[in-house]
């Protein structure tokens, strides 16, 4: 057994035998107190009855029986809360008993040994349906005759109340023996943390990890034996730190080009689209010569573009550059231009597109800021799957220009809000696998909104849908 398992049985075996006896001593004490006061109560409430037929006697030595009754009944209705019965009788006959009926355990009470003129005893009994009561009886001479007066007091409360003590300590004993078995273990494994650090470091650095250390808890010898050992772990670090440092490189090199694998497929997917379908159109024959001019315009300028594009997300996302040049750009004719050009492909899946622009230029970079807005319309259009409405709104500001795309579909779920522009992030997984999706789109959005300075923001509409509003503040001039 291991020395810190040792430990938590002796610190629990302490506590079950402290508590246990303890616990048990302070119910045992509170109860017996407890008794005793009602003891106490039950008595003094005896002797103001048979105090008061004492008076009555002494009064009147020779007052009838019906006077002596009525008056005991007077007393008890007067004081009916502190006794649960109360008993005046002759030895064999009833002169008066509280609740109208004999009680056979009240009656037994002096029958047992009947209390001389002038004593009071006293007994516990059972009434025979478990509940306990405190009994008194005492006799007193009036007229020749001896009267015999019994008082009965419910004290079942002080025993159920007893249980449940006990109830309620065996529940506690039990959390605290669970606690102190946590606790102890807990207490125990820090103590023997440092020589399981100095265990395991060996082990790792035996295994070639030259960066593992151990804490130094204590200035102790366990501390100085943990100290000289990081001196020595440090030293034969250093003769990998370099090496390590290569490989990080390296990996971040690998995970830079793995991101602008993803994001360059995702790019490539609605244009390609739109490629094949011109290409279709192109193949079977049946476009007027205009019509084949067009498409070909489409498809050299379509090439282009993702060519150009293709670059920038290269310099982007693999070789980290964030000083691309920007041009002069109108927002107004580039929005325009996106939606004439999504406008037949969206109309095909019941998605109406509209625009409302406000004239002017400012700097950007306008295949990026074509491949953000195409994003962001990709991942409307997903959000419709019995068509709706798209809209986009632009307007200038003094440093650049901000757009909106508003849609009115089911909206974003609240709890994905912030986590829309992480790498990989969808929200739902399961639609987003089907539709091609790659997590990366709005990812890549968010870098472009950065690279122009400015930045991009989701929010759900009162009336339904979404908004998404990007600012560029890459300047006017």
């Amino acid at each position: 057994m291991k020395f810190h398992l040792k430990m938590t049985l002796c610190m629990l075996a302490v506590l079950a035998v402290l508590f246990g006896a303890g616990g048990s001593l302070l119910i045992s004490e509170s109860f017996e107190d407890s008794l005793e006061r009602e003891k106490a109560a039950a008595l003094g409430d005896y002797r103001m009855a048979w105090g008061t037929l004492q008076i009555v006697n002494s009064m009147d030595a020779y007052l009838d029986r019906d006077a002596i009754v009525k008056t005991m009944e007077q007393l008890y209705q007067q004081n009916s809360a502190s006794w649960s019965d109360l008993r005046l009788s002759t030895g064999e006959e009833v002169l008066y008993e509280s609740r109208g009926t004999r009680s056979p355990f009240i009656q037994n009470a002096w029958a047992i040994e009947a209390p001389a003129p002038g004593v009071c005893l006293f007994r516990m009994l059972d009434n025979g349906a478990g509940a306990r009561v405190l009994v008194f009886s005492g006799a007193v001479e009036t007229n020749g005759d001896v009267l015999y007066l019994t008082t009965s007091h419910d004290v079942s409360a002080l025993y159920t109340a007893r249980q449940a003590q006990q109830r309620t300590y065996i529940q506690v004993f039990l959390l605290m023996c669970l606690l102190c078995a946590v606790l102890s273990y807990t207490v125990s494994r820090l103590l023997t943390a440092p020589l399981g650090g100095l265990s395991r470091a060996s082990r790792a650095i035996a295994a070639g990890n030259f960066s593992s250390r151990v804490r130094v808890r204590s200035n102790d010898e366990i501390g100085a034996v943990s100290t000289d050992f990081n001196t020595m772990a440090e030293k034969m670090e250093q003769t990998v730190s370099e090496l390590n440092r290569a490989v990080e490189e390296l990996h971040q090199a690998m995970e830079r080009q793995e991101q602008f694998t993803g994001s360059f497929a995702h790019e490539m997917k609605t244009p390609m689209t739109s490629l094949i379908g011109y290409a279709e159109l192109l193949r079977s024959g049946s476009l007027t010569p205009e019509e084949q001019a067009e498409a070909a315009d489409y498809l050299y300028s379509e090439g282009k573009r993702l060519e150009s594009l293709s670059h920038k997300l290269l310099e982007l996302l693999v070789l980290k550059r964030h000083d691309l040049p920007f041009a002069k750009v109108s927002p107004a004719e580039l929005v325009e231009a996106l939606v004439e050009r999504l406008r037949p492909l969206y109309a095909a899946k019941g998605i109406r597109l509209s625009c409302v622009c406000k004239a002017g230029v400012c700097l950007m970079d306008a295949d990026l800021v074509w491949s953000l807005l195409l994003n962001l319309a990709d991942n409307a259009q997903k959000a419709m799957e019995h068509g709706g409405e798209i809209q986009f709104r632009q307007e200038m500001l003094a440093d650049g220009c901000r757009i909106q795309i508003l849609d009115n579909g089911h909206g974003i779920p609240p709890q994905a809000l912030e986590h829309l522009t992480e790498a990989f992030y969808r929200v739902d997984k399961a639609r987003s696998r089907a539709q091609g999706g790659f997590g990366l789109g709005l990812s890549l959005c968010r870098e472009i909104a950065e690279l122009h300075r400015g930045g991009i923001r989701f929010e759900n509409r009162p009336e339904g849908g979404a908004c998404v509003t990007v600012e560029l503040r890459g300047g006017r001039r």
